[in-house]
């Protein structure tokens, strides 16, 4: 116990000393915490590094029915490069992906930008929004094939109030399925889009706004040309999470048109699991597998490059 001197009095009073962990119990805490995340650690390794080396292993062989390490070089991705389903593939995804991630994230920053204004019932129309997302891709293709189904979906509903000419069937057309599949797509991702452009919103100095008022500036001005390249962070944040979705979206083609009609939806995940499935093609379904993550590493490669930029950026000017 140390004593001090009160200030204008002339009595001592008591202190006590400041209580520091015992190292033993700090060591024991530090080995809860590893054995707590070891199972996570050990999956992640598993199911994540060594699967991924496997399968590039698997990529470069002449694997047919079951694993086979005979190894052939790159003539697995010489053959997918010359398959036209492949080809039809990767076309579809950057269409379905320019389309999906650009209005995604429009639309997501408008309903952003309409979230800030204080609007009551804010807590309800967030869930609303964000429920699309929560929400399986199956069923959310399956919702959406029965709304563009001609049968019983838009078109019927308008022809039934007297419109018998009237026509929407994007599905069953080869030219215009992939625009139902946008359709899907947009409306199970702009919220989550919503979500994080609104946290990026909601972090801007409130300074910035006053400061852009008293100059005159309008509200919309203010959005895009000062608060919009202030949240570089969220908006790559929100695109990044978007085109990991674009590369590896399935289940959403699958429930809505099955890759059809004929192969006019067909994407690279689609070809991947049917040639390792129906076609019995291990080999070049892998191939097909790494061709599909060499743009999210990528992606992921870009987006720790800009954090650590903006970080460093942070500690400059601090």
């Amino acid at each position: 116990m140390s004593q001090t001197l009160s200030a204008g009095s002339g009595r001592y009073r008591t202190r006590s000393p400041a209580k520091y962990p015992k190292p033993r119990r700090i060591r024991w805490s530090a080995l809860m915490s590893v054995l707590g995340t070891a199972p996570m650690i050990i999956t992640a390794i598993g199911v994540f590094v060594i699967c991924i080396v496997y399968s590039g292993l698997l990529s470069f062989t002449d694997a047919r029915m079951f694993p086979s390490f005979n190894f052939v070089g790159l003539d697995q991705y010489k053959r997918l490069w010359s398959t036209g389903r492949w080809i039809v593939s990767a076309n579809n995804l950057w269409f379905f992906g320019l389309l999906s991630v650009g209005l995604s994230m429009m639309f997501g920053f408008l309903l952003a930008v309409f979230m800030d204004q204080k609007i009551r019932c804010e807590s309800l129309l967030r869930s609303i929004f964000l429920y699309p997302f929560a929400m399986s891709l199956v069923i959310t293709g399956l919702a959406w094939r029965w709304i563009l189904d001609p049968s019983i979906g838009i078109q019927a509903a308008v022809r039934g109030w007297g419109f018998t000419d009237f026509t929407f069937a994007p599905l069953v057309n080869a030219d215009t399925a992939i625009y139902g599949l946008v359709v899907g797509a947009i409306w199970n991702s702009i919220g989550v889009t919503m979500a994080i452009i609104l946290a990026g919103l909601r972090g801007i100095d409130t300074e910035i706004w006053k400061a852009a008022r008293i100059d005159g500036i309008s509200a919309w001005k203010t959005y895009l040309f000062i608060v919009l390249p202030m949240m570089k962070g969220a908006l790559f944040t929100a695109f990044v999470l978007q085109c990991v979705g674009v590369v590896r979206v399935f289940d959403i083609v699958i429930a809505m048109t099955q890759g059809g009609p004929g192969i006019a939806t067909q994407m690279p995940a689609v070809f991947v699991i049917e040639h390792i499935t129906n076609r019995i093609n291990v080999a070049l379904g892998m191939a097909a597998a790494m061709m599909m993550l060499l743009p999210v590493i990528l992606l992921l490669a870009l987006n720790g490059f800009i954090q650590w930029r903006m970080k460093r950026n942070r500690e400059r000017l601090s």
